[in-house]
């Protein structure tokens, strides 16, 4: 069977006892991991607590980010680190369902495969989610939306906080981009996976990227996400992120995706927003309303980001993720 690491990084200690749990459902995979590696993303308060917490566990390895502060860094220094012949990366604030990894794994007897996502379900603070949060949006709070493809389907780009990619994947096209995606609690921009999709696609056209929706894990959405300020604020960076992919692999490409879902996916929406309204149900019109909202506030972000690309050029670059450690190779064979 294919030997798979998983990387879960890391920032703050305010998730703590979220850590432990993301830890603790790899632990449990019905497909055993490689390896779990955790990736502190400059913090050193946390990264000792951590290697403290896991010294005695020898599944489980701690790191600092060897690069500049973010998410592309944290899991570019957990790719260079691992020894899988796949990564699979977990968010901090999630658990995965017990055969996440298995599901990764199947997907993997292909050897075109060079991805594959799955499905990330959202567990609200609130224990409900808000009559106006409409599911069309549920890629702002880092989950599966209504109208993405069910199944195992093939995809332009899978998801970030519930991905694995293969290493050969890294070899042909570089680590994630820096500059585009998270750095800890400033503006919640993305894409960084995207725009590495993207790249490998080019670099290997005959590549396989896939989404299998069994491959499941549940992501806590804060009491803080669930508020329209940050619904608002999460599109409009957005925009500003798929301007910059758009700028590095064009417009054609990066947008393709998004053409459907905003000619297709979101119309509906809205009309079923409008539907519900009328019939009496709650949150039908905040749900119409905030579609709208979405949409201009996402538009409004690629127009600053292209205005901003266009004058000082793209603000990110690609490194290289750096080849697995042959002794790490050679120990993940037999298993």
């Amino acid at each position: 069977m294919i030997t798979i690491s998983v990387v879960i990084c890391v920032y703050t200690e305010d998730r703590w006892e979220d850590i432990l749990s993301a830890v603790a459902s790899v632990r449990a995979q019905s497909f055993t991991p490689h390896e779990t590696l955790l990736v502190v993303d400059h913090n050193e308060v946390l990264l000792d607590r951590l290697s403290q917490e896991y010294k005695e566990a020898p599944d489980v390895r701690v790191l600092a980010n060897a690069g500049p502060r973010g998410l592309s860094a944290g899991r570019n220094t957990g790719v260079a680190a691992s020894g899988g012949e796949v990564i699979a990366f977990l968010d901090d604030d999630a658990v995965a369902e017990r055969d996440w990894l298995l599901r990764f794994a199947e997907a993997y007897d292909d050897p075109l495969v060079f991805a594959v996502g799955g499905r990330t379900v959202p567990v609200w603070a609130s224990r409900r989610r808000p009559d106006w949060f409409p599911e069309e949006f549920d890629w702002v709070v880092g989950c599966m939306y209504r109208g993405h493809p069910a199944g195992r389907v093939r995809v332009r780009n899978v998801l970030g906080g519930n991905a694995s990619f293969r290493r050969t994947a890294f070899d042909v096209a570089g680590g994630f981009a820096t500059g585009i995606g998270r750095d800890g609690d400033k503006r919640p921009l993305g894409c960084e996976e995207t725009e590495l999709c993207i790249r490998l696609t080019r670099a290997r056209p005959d590549a396989v990227l896939l989404i299998d929706d069994r491959a499941v894990i549940h992501h806590r959405v804060p009491a803080a996400r669930e508020r329209f300020r940050y619904f608002r604020s999460r599109a409009y960076a957005e925009g500003l992120s798929k301007a910059l992919v758009a700028r590095s692999v064009g417009a054609a490409k990066g947008l393709e995706s998004e053409r459907r879902y905003t000619t297709r996916v979101l119309p509906a929406g809205v009309g079923r927003g409008l539907r519900d309204a009328l019939l009496g149900r709650p949150g039908g019109a905040g749900r119409a309303g905030a579609i709208v909202t979405g949409v201009v506030a996402a538009a409004g972000g690629y127009v600053v980001g292209s205005v901003r690309a266009r004058r000082s050029g793209a603000a990110f670059s690609v490194v290289d993720a750096g080849p697995a450690p042959e002794e790490r190779r050679g120990e993940g064979a037999g298993r």
